[in-house]
């Protein structure tokens, strides 16, 4: 196609200085220091010191659980001590009845915590808070895993502890002298994957895993990925469009995979970008019905579209919500954006339920 020709109206030095004002533009946008982004600084043996001060929420008491007014109590237990993970489970303290004398059982939700897989524990005060709204609007059991971080214990060690935690839970299952929270008051066939961030995408791995394991009697009977993190060598139109996102700008992305991933890997390896073959790639089409969620003006918008697509190409029922007005994290801070959360949650889990008894 010809150019169009010139408007004599116009300077022909004016797309000249339209470029030019667009690097002035450019140079203003001050350049983004990841490390501070994180909150990190690098050690010389590979470690990371982790700068931020988070308030952590103890379990409860002894005295604590019969105080008035408390909805949800929590205890930790070890998972795996070679590795030094455990697990914080979250009860609550009303339960419904199947009848005038019978527990009700409880769903279980395995839920995994944010932070770009370097950062946070389970006991942090930012996933505390909603893991007891999840066990008590939810009436569910939640068991938040506190997995290994990155680069301490690169990934794929959080997706491996991970698979100990639904194996974990097997154990007290098939154990007479299991954990007696569990074995009092969960259903191991009603078992849920949540995640929300990089603990989205622990979550979606680690249901790769299970997906071929023997598990038996707990089933995975859903998936939820909110807001899952994913990666490749070739950034998509979403996070071109916002790399320099104030949650999770490129710089930071970009270190955390550099510290997440084995030494020497690119974005595309297996642990990060879910279109990568692997040993697990194959069971993707056994997995559960799935809840994926996110945002228009997260910068990950099209990697999580594309799992979806991923997901739909190996015939996995998917409930996909996608906003237009949000970004990465929101309902961290927006309670209404938290509470539509819960709802699509509620409506997830009774549908999964459902479905067990549909001819």
């Amino acid at each position: 196609m010809s150019e169009e020709p010139p408007n004599n109206n116009e300077s022909e030095e004016k797309p000249i200085a339209t470029t030019a004002e667009s690097r002035k533009i450019e140079e203003k946008v001050p350049a983004i220091d990841p490390y501070e982004k994180l909150k990190i600084s690098l050690n010389p043996d590979g470690s990371i010191t982790r700068l931020a001060e988070v308030l952590l929420v103890p379990p409860t008491t002894e005295e604590e659980m019969s105080l008035p007014g408390m909805s949800v109590v929590t205890k930790d237990v070890a998972l795996n001590a070679e590795n030094e993970t455990w697990v914080r489970i979250y009860r609550p303290l009303e339960l419904p009845s199947d009848d005038d004398t019978d527990v009700a059982r409880l769903p279980i939700i395995v839920y995994f915590h944010a932070g770009a897989f370097i950062l946070f524990s389970a006991d942090n005060v930012f996933d505390n808070e909603p893991c007891t709204r999840y066990c008590n609007e939810l009436h569910a059991i939640v068991i938040s895993v506190n997995f290994r971080l990155a680069p301490e214990h690169r990934l794929p060690a959080a997706y491996e502890d991970g698979a100990d935690a639904i194996l974990w839970l097997k154990n007290q299952a098939i154990d007479p002298n299991g954990e007696q929270w569990l074995r009092d008051y969960a259903d191991f066939s009603r078992c849920y994957m949540l995640g929300t961030s990089t603990g989205a995408t622990i979550a979606y791995y680690t249901a790769l895993r299970a997906a071929g394991m023997d598990i038996e009697p707990v089933k995975l009977a859903g998936l939820v990925l909110n807001q899952p993190v994913f990666s490749g060598t070739k950034k998509l139109k979403s996070e071109r469009k916002y790399k320099n996102d104030m949650i999770i700008p490129t710089p930071a992305l970009d270190l955390m995979a550099e510290l997440a991933l084995p030494e020497g890997s690119d974005h595309d390896h297996e642990c990060l970008n879910p279109k990568t073959k692997s040993p697990y790639y194959g069971n993707i089409r056994k997995l559960p019905r799935c809840l994926v969620r996110g945002f228009e003006g997260d910068p990950l918008l099209d990697r999580q579209l594309e799992l979806v697509r991923l997901l739909i190409r190996h015939s996995v029922p998917v409930t996909a919500h996608f906003s237009e007005f949000g970004f990465h994290l929101i309902d961290f801070i927006d309670p209404k954006k938290h509470l539509s959360l819960l709802g699509y949650l509620r409506e997830f889990i009774q549908k999964s339920h459902s479905d067990e008894f549909d001819i």
